[in-house]
C-alpha cells in the first residue's frame, strides 16, 4: 500500500454498525473514468447485485436532459474489495483522504442505473461532467457481505403510492391538472383521497387521486390547448356536471351516506367508471361541444347497480369483483357512450364485438353517423 499506486478521494469517515465508511464528492465524469467491476457474465449467486437493466436507462437519463436545472439524485452506495488507508487532515478525526489501490474493485451496491444513466447523459450534455453526486463507500469483506449489504439496502425500499407521486409531482402537466380540478371543485374536494392509490373498506374517501388523474387525462385527450386554467375549467365544468346525475356521491360529501356503503353498492363510485366516464366525456365534448350539458342526463338510463349482472359481469366486474384492466375500462365505457348515444371507435368495436361473442350479449353497430 505504501508504494504502490493509489486513487486518493477527499471524504468524511463515519461510523455505522461498528464498521467504518466514506463519503465522497465525485464529479459525474469520474462515473465513467472510474473503473466499476462488471458482474453481469456471472452467475446470479456469484454477484453481488443484479444485472443491469438496460431498458431503464434511457428513461432516466431523458429525467436528467429534461430537468437540467433541477434534477435530483440521492448517493451512489460502492463497495470496495481492497485494503484502504485514511489519511485525516491535520486537527481532524473524520475529514481526510481515502487512498485506495489502482487494482481495487469498485462495486455498485446501490445505484448503478443511476450511473449508466449519467454516463449515457454526458454523451448529449457534456457540460454536466462538472457537477457533482454523492458516493459512500464501504470496504468489502467478501462476497457473502456485499450481497447481504445488497439485501439491506433493499429491504425497506418502499415505492409511494402512485398518488403520492402525482401529489408531489409539479413536472407533470396531467397531473397538475387533476390537482387543480380537484382543489377547485366543491363536490370533488373532500371525496378524492390524494394519497392512497387503493381505498381501506372504512374510507370516507369515493376515489384516489391516481384514478381522477387517469380520468381527467382520458377527457382532455387531443383538447388540451396548453393553458392549465383554462383546461382545468373545463374539466371542472365537466365532471361537476357529471356529479349530479350520481346524488350518492354528495350525500357521502354531506356525510348522508358511508363511502364504504356507495363503493359496495355502486359501480358509479370505482375508479373504472371514473375512467370510463372521462374517455365517454372525451367524445361528448369533441362531437357536441355546444350541448353536451343536456346529453348528460341520458346517464339515468343506466343501472349502476353492481347487482346487475347482466349489465356488468364481463365488463366492470369479474365474477362479482371490480377489474381495472383496459379491456374492462373499454367495455365500461361502451355501456357509458351507448346510454349518451355516442359512436364507439374502431378498439372500441373490437373489444365489444370479442365481448359479443363471449357472452351471446347484442352487439352494438359503429355507427360515426350519430
Amino acid at each position: 500500500m505504501e508504494t504502490q499506486p493509489t486513487l486518493t478521494f477527499p471524504v468524511i469517515r463515519g461510523l455505522q454498525a461498528r464498521r467504518e465508511y466514506y463519503v465522497a464528492m465525485w464529479t459525474l465524469r469520474m462515473l465513467r473514468q472510474i473503473s466499476i467491476f462488471d458482474e453481469d457474465e456471472l452467475p446470479p449467486e456469484l454477484r453481488a447485485q443484479r444485472v443491469l437493466n438496460k431498458a431503464r436507462i434511457p428513461e432516466i437519463a431523458d429525467y436528467i436532459l429534461d430537468n437540467p436545472d433541477d434534477y435530483v439524485f440521492s448517493a451512489l452506495t460502492v463497495s470496495i474489495d481492497s485494503e484502504v488507508r485514511f489519511e485525516p487532515l491535520p486537527g481532524q478525526d473524520r475529514l481526510g483522504l481515502l487512498r485506495v489501490p489502482m487494482e481495487a474493485h469498485f462495486i455498485i451496491n446501490d445505484g448503478q442505473h443511476r450511473r449508466a444513466a449519467i454516463i449515457e447523459a454526458l454523451d448529449q450534455r457534456p457540460e454536466l461532467s462538472y457537477e457533482t453526486i454523492a458516493v459512500v463507500f464501504f470496504l468489502d469483506i467478501g462476497l457473502e457481505r456485499c450481497q447481504q449489504m445488497f439485501a439491506d439496502l433493499n429491504r425497506y425500499a418502499i415505492r409511494p403510492s402512485r398518488s403520492l407521486g402525482l401529489l408531489y409531482d409539479h413536472r407533470n402537466d396531467k397531473a397538475r391538472l387533476a390537482k387543480l380540478v380537484i382543489t377547485k371543485s366543491e363536490v370533488f374536494r373532500n371525496i378524492v383521497d390524494m394519497e392512497k392509490s387503493s381505498l381501506a373498506k372504512r374510507s370516507r374517501k369515493l376515489f384516489t387521486l391516481s384514478a381522477f388523474h387517469n380520468a381527467c387525462a382520458d377527457l382532455i385527450e387531443g383538447m388540451a390547448t396548453g393553458d392549465l386554467t383554462e383546461d382545468a375549467n373545463l374539466a371542472r365544468d365537466y365532471w361537476e356536471a357529471v356529479a349530479e346525475y350520481f346524488p350518492a356521491w354528495r350525500q357521502v360529501l354531506e356525510g348522508r351516506l358511508l363511502a364504504s356503503e356507495v363503493r359496495e353498492g355502486y359501480i358509479h363510485s370505482h375508479g373504472i367508471a371514473l375512467q370510463a366516464l372521462g374517455k365517454a366525456g372525451n367524445t361528448l365534448l369533441k362531437l357536441h361541444p355546444d350541448d353536451w350539458r343536456q346529453r348528460l342526463e341520458s346517464l339515468k338510463q343506466i343501472d349502476w347497480s353492481r347487482g346487475n349482472a347482466q349489465v356488468w359481469e364481463g365488463r366492470a366486474l369479474i365474477g362479482g369483483k371490480v377489474s381495472k384492466v383496459t379491456t374492462n375500462v373499454v367495455l365500461t365505457t361502451n355501456v357509458i357512450k351507448q346510454a349518451l348515444a355516442l359512436p364507439l371507435n374502431e378498439e372500441q368495436q373490437r373489444v365489444e364485438t370479442a365481448h359479443g361473442r363471449k357472452t351471446g350479449q347484442p352487439i352494438p353497430l359503429l355507427d360515426d353517423s350519430r
